[in-house]
C-alpha cells in the first residue's frame, strides 16, 4: 500500500470549468440545482457547480415523491401521476377511517421527504424567475440529475429557451435535444458491452445501443461527477486531522453501499467480505468501515459481529459526524462495494489503491 498523498491541482491541461467557457462565456452568475433527494445524484450536480467555480451562487430545488406504505410500489409512475394517485389514496383512506372511528379524523401516515428548507422544484416558477431576472442577472444555469428530474429540467428549457442553459446529468434515455448538454458516464451511455450489443436484433439496436459517436450535446465521463476535488480533500484532511492522523498505518477504508438492480448482494457478500478482511488485517495498521443508508441490516450485522471486537477495526454505523470525506483524505487504500459508481469515482480521485 502506498503512503497517503492528496492530489494536486491539475497542471498543463484544461480544467472542467474551461470546457464550459465557450458555452457560458463568463455570463453565468447563478445556478439552480434540481435534485431528487438522493445524495448520489445531488452530489454530482454540486460537484459540477464546484468545478465551475459557482458553489456560492446556487439554489437547491428538489423533486420529491410520496414515500411510505404503498408508495414504495408506485415509483415506476411519473412523479406528477404518482402524487395524484397518492392524493386519491389518502382521501379514500381518510374517509374510511372517519367512518370507522365515528368521524374522528385519523392522520394518514406518510414518510416525510427532503428537507424543510429545500424548495419543491416547479418548472413554471423557475422558468418565470429566469425570464423576469434575465436583464439584471443574465442567463440561469440549471443542473439536474436523476430520472425524476428529467421532466422538470426539460420543461424549464421549453418554457424559457433563451434564458436558461440546462445540463442533465445521467442519461435521460430519450430526446437529448430537450437539453443544452447531457453529461453521462460511459457505462450509462453504453448500458451493454460491445459483445452484448451484437446480440441485439438489428431492428431493436437503435433503441438499446446509443449512436456512435455521441451527439454534440453529450459529454461522456469515465466515472461519476462528485464533490471530492482537491480543495475538498485538503479541507477534509484538516478537519479530520485529530481523529485520523495518529491512526497506525497503513489505513484501509471499506465503504459498503447497498444492493441495486444491477448489483445484487446480501449475506453471501457480507461473509465473503468479512473473510477477505480478516485475511488482510495482519497487513493493516488500521481498518475503518462505513455503511450507507442503503446497507441492508443483515449485511451490517455480520460485519459488526465478526470484526467490531478487533482493536484495529472501527466501524461507523451512522452516529456522529460522517467520516466519509475524512476517510478519502487519509486512507492508504480502499475496498468499495461495486454498487456505487460515485463512491468508486471519489476513491479514484485520490490516486490510491482501490478494489471493488
Amino acid at each position: 500500500m502506498r503512503p497517503n498523498r492528496l492530489p494536486e491541482q491539475p497542471v498543463g491541461r484544461r480544467s472542467r470549468a474551461e470546457v464550459f467557457e465557450g458555452v457560458i462565456n463568463g455570463a453565468i452568475k447563478r445556478v439552480v440545482v434540481i435534485g431528487n433527494g438522493f445524495s448520489g445524484a445531488e452530489s454530482q450536480c454540486i460537484g459540477l457547480v464546484r468545478a465551475l467555480g459557482l458553489s456560492g451562487c446556487h439554489s437547491l430545488y428538489r423533486v420529491t415523491r410520496p414515500r411510505g406504505g404503498i408508495n414504495e410500489w408506485l415509483h415506476w409512475l411519473p412523479v406528477s401521476l404518482h402524487k395524484k394517485v397518492n392524493y386519491i389514496i389518502r382521501q379514500i383512506y381518510s374517509r374510511f377511517q372517519m367512518e370507522a372511528k365515528g368521524n374522528e379524523v385519523v392522520p394518514f401516515s406518510v414518510q416525510k421527504t427532503g428537507l424543510s428548507n429545500v424548495l419543491e422544484a416547479d418548472a413554471k416558477q423557475i422558468a418565470m424567475m429566469a425570464c423576469d431576472t434575465f436583464d439584471k442577472d443574465g442567463p440561469l444555469l440549471v443542473v439536474a440529475s436523476g430520472r425524476d428530474t428529467i421532466p422538470v429540467a426539460s420543461s424549464i428549457k421549453r418554457l424559457a429557451p433563451e434564458n436558461v442553459f440546462v445540463v442533465q446529468i445521467q442519461h435521460p434515455r430519450s430526446q437529448l435535444n430537450r437539453f443544452d448538454l447531457v453529461i453521462t458516464p460511459r457505462h450509462d451511455y453504453y448500458p451493454l458491452t460491445p459483445h452484448a450489443q451484437k446480440q441485439i436484433p438489428w431492428f431493436l439496436r437503435r433503441w438499446i445501443t446509443p449512436r456512435e459517436p455521441p451527439d454534440r450535446c453529450v459529454v461522456l465521463t469515465v466515472g461519476a461527477l462528485h464533490q471530492a476535488d482537491s480543495p475538498a480533500l485538503r479541507s477534509a484532511a484538516s478537519v479530520w486531522h485529530y481523529d485520523l492522523s495518529s491512526l497506525p498505518k497503513p489505513l484501509l477504508v471499506v465503504n459498503i453501499g447497498g444492493p441495486t438492480r444491477s448489483c445484487q448482494y446480501g449475506v453471501d457478500l457480507a461473509k465473503q467480505l468479512t473473510a477477505m478482511l480478516q485475511n488482510v488485517l495482519w497487513s493493516c495498521g488500521s481498518l475503518r468501515i462505513s455503511f450507507s443508508r442503503r446497507t441492508p441490516e443483515k449485511v451490517s450485522k455480520i460485519l459488526l459481529k465478526e470484526l467490531s471486537a478487533n482493536p484495529k477495526v472501527y466501524i461507523w454505523v451512522g452516529e456522529g459526524p460522517n467520516p466519509h470525506m475524512g476517510h478519502l483524505a487519509w486512507a492508504d487504500a480502499f475496498v468499495i462495494t461495486a454498487d456505487s459508481v460515485s463512491m468508486l469515482s471519489e476513491a479514484c480521485t485520490t490516486g490510491l489503491c482501490c478494489r471493488s
